[in-house]
């Protein structure tokens, strides 16, 4: 919008005019370093390989190939190149609003034990043709995957199927799952409540309460089918 050869306006006349400062007409950008070119070519190189690495992988990675940087800079980095870690993303369950919430049984409990919590969580994989739908029961003590099952729909059923398999191994004290619809219909509450097992579900937004199945998924999904994919 600025005319610098108007034959009234001046260039500080115009900038006034706009609202715009004299130094933001003025200023030439620059380019990025020859080093920091080098970096992000490298970052580039290392995102094909593991596009799950979030910003302290990739800063290791460098300073495992000799390269002396801070996380600040490499976070800088990937943002400008447009980068970020693959990672799980929120509101894969959905509440239902007339199921009944049990509060979380688990905060400040220390896991000494084999089936002292179990807990349970769905994720999705992404096909060329939609989704697929993915539940595990896992053991919070020995990260054991007790079962698992899959689906094409977010139906109750496939997650009660991966339970049952998991109650054929065992009982838990406590059953530790979020608050989507799956797991607080009556069919799977009630079919925890038969068995004698106290339930326990996270609080809205707070992820970390069934961080070991979220890091499970990140493993399975992010390492293992995204770096297969890719094959």
């Amino acid at each position: 919008m600025i005319e610098p050869e108007h034959p009234q306006l001046s260039i500080a006349r115009q900038c006034d005019l706009l609202g715009l400062p004299r130094a933001t007409y003025y200023y030439q950008a620059t380019g990025e370093s020859v080093a920091n070119l080098q970096l992000m070519r490298r970052l580039d190189e290392q995102y094909t390989q593991t596009p799950y690495y979030g910003t302290r992988r990739m800063t290791a990675w460098l300073r495992s190939q000799g390269y002396a940087v801070h996380r600040k800079r490499v976070t800088r980095l990937l943002r400008t190149m447009g980068l970020e870690a693959i990672y799980p993303k929120p509101h894969t369950s959905q509440a239902h609003p007339t199921h009944r919430v049990s509060p979380y049984l688990l905060r400040g409990v220390p896991i000494t034990r084999v089936n002292q919590v179990w807990s349970t969580d769905i994720t999705y994989i992404r096909l060329h043709g939609g989704f697929v739908y993915l539940v595990a029961v896992m053991d919070w003590f020995s990260r054991y995957v007790l079962s698992w099952a899959v689906s094409i729909t977010m139906d109750v059923w496939f997650c009660l199927e991966a339970l049952e398999q998991a109650l054929g191994v065992a009982t838990p004290d406590i059953f530790n799952s979020d608050q989507g619809a799956q797991f607080t219909s009556l069919e799977f509450t009630g079919r925890l409540a038969a068995a004698g097992i106290q339930i326990s579900m996270d609080g809205r937004g707070r992820a970390l309460d069934n961080v070991c199945v979220e890091r499970l998924w990140r493993t399975v999904k992010y390492e293992e089918v995204s770096s297969n994919s890719r094959l």
